[in-house]
């Protein structure tokens, strides 16, 4: 029998944790309930969940400060509730290691749909595409080595990826020749749908155009800006062995 998935809610509002919880097991998850960051560690040093749901705005210890005494232990995932919507307070919380962010007040199947999403994402649940996840795929005289996420020149340079600029070339690698919306990208590198304004994946796709620079320091033209619609990736990709 395949295990359920465990989510423990952190919240103050015993109203909040009992529709969450209730909600939450219909669709099939354990869930566990802690009123205060001091009951949340309590209860981690005898078991960790999959992923943790917790409010910001707590009395005693608030919600970030909970999230940083997590992190120093743990990685389990981390999903901030908060009634500050502030765009700062977002990029503190994210800042701190949280995987995603919402607002309150919020929907109940929203929440569902970013918990599965974060769980995927942590859990290494392979995108859909025509590769295989292992080996090696080359275009333009460039490889790609997935196996420890290193990126050959056609001139032999090696290149180190961080984790974004990763899930972001496999994202154009997996749809050649289509055109990707930005918020298209934003779901296959994060997981989850781009807010109004966010412009990440602009400066994601800048940072990754810059590594793909030929060897006279020029951009290969790998990626094109289809202007009002995204971007696409121009080159045929080819996997090695296949």
């Amino acid at each position: 029998m395949e295990r359920r998935q465990a989510i423990c809610l952190v919240d103050d509002d015993q109203e909040i944790l009992g529709l969450l919880s209730d909600y939450l097991k219909q669709h099939g998850f354990v869930v566990s309930c802690a009123e205060s960051g001091a009951v949340l560690m309590d209860l981690l040093r005898d078991s960790q969940p999959d992923l943790i749901v917790l409010d910001v705005m707590m009395p005693g210890q608030d919600g970030f400060v909970v999230c940083r005494e997590v992190r120093k232990q743990w990685q389990i995932p981390i999903i901030f509730l908060s009634a500050l919507s502030e765009s700062m307070d977002r990029v503190v919380g994210l800042e701190l290691g949280a995987d995603d962010y919402m607002v309150k007040p919020f929907e109940p199947r929203e929440l569902l749909a970013r918990i599965r999403s974060v769980l995927r994402r942590k859990g290494g649940a392979p995108a859909p595409g025509r590769f295989r996840e292992k080996g090696c795929l080359s275009f333009a005289g460039w490889r790609l080595d997935r196996a420890v996420r290193c990126l050959h020149s056609p001139c032999g340079v090696m290149v180190n990826l961080s984790g974004a600029e990763y899930r972001l070339l496999m994202a154009f690698l997996r749809n050649p020749q289509t055109v990707l919306s930005r918020d298209a990208l934003m779901e296959l590198t994060q997981g989850r749908s781009m807010d109004a304004f966010d412009r990440s994946i602009d400066v994601q796709v800048s940072r990754l155009r810059t590594r793909l620079r030929d060897e006279n320091g020029e951009e290969a033209g790998l990626i094109k800006t289809v202007r009002g619609d995204g971007y696409i990736w121009t080159a045929d990709v080819r996997q090695d062995g296949a």
